[in-house]
């Protein structure tokens, strides 16, 4: 049987939550490089995550339920200045430690770089952090 990429994650929780997801909905899948990137957070980018694999035949269907899961969760945020839901939880390299902490591991050798985690919105440019969501 063939297998496709269907979808990429830095984070395993998300990647498992979304394989149950799938596995809910008869969609033959599984996780790749999950225990490379959990082990080695480092290597993350080089191997392009943790990817989820999907039965090629079942990819439309994947692909329909995935776009679903998604959408339930952009109508669960919102943006707490202009209300938007074109919000997405990205990460970013903006304060001066991060780009401290990129060096000395770039130096020093294998240690992650653990950029900082925050909510944009898409639409009016606010950034916040997750505790600052309210529901």
């Amino acid at each position: 049987m063939e297998f496709v990429i269907l979808k990429s994650f830095t984070n395993y929780v998300d990647a498992h939550i979304i394989l149950g997801r799938m596995k809910d909905e008869g969609i033959d899948c599984w996780l790749k490089n999950e225990n490379t990137t959990t082990i080695m957070p480092i290597w993350t980018t080089a191997l392009g995550g943790i990817q989820l694999m999907v039965a090629a035949d079942q990819q439309k269907k994947a692909t329909y339920i995935l776009n679903t899961i998604e959408e339930e969760r952009r109508k669960q945020i919102s943006c707490p200045r202009c209300n938007s839901q074109n919000v997405e939880y990205i990460n970013t390299m903006r304060k001066p430690v991060n780009w401290l902490s990129a060096g000395v591991s770039f130096l020093l050798g294998d240690y992650a770089v653990m950029p900082e985690q925050r909510y944009h919105c898409f639409s009016c440019g606010n950034e916040w952090e997750e505790k600052e969501v309210i529901e």
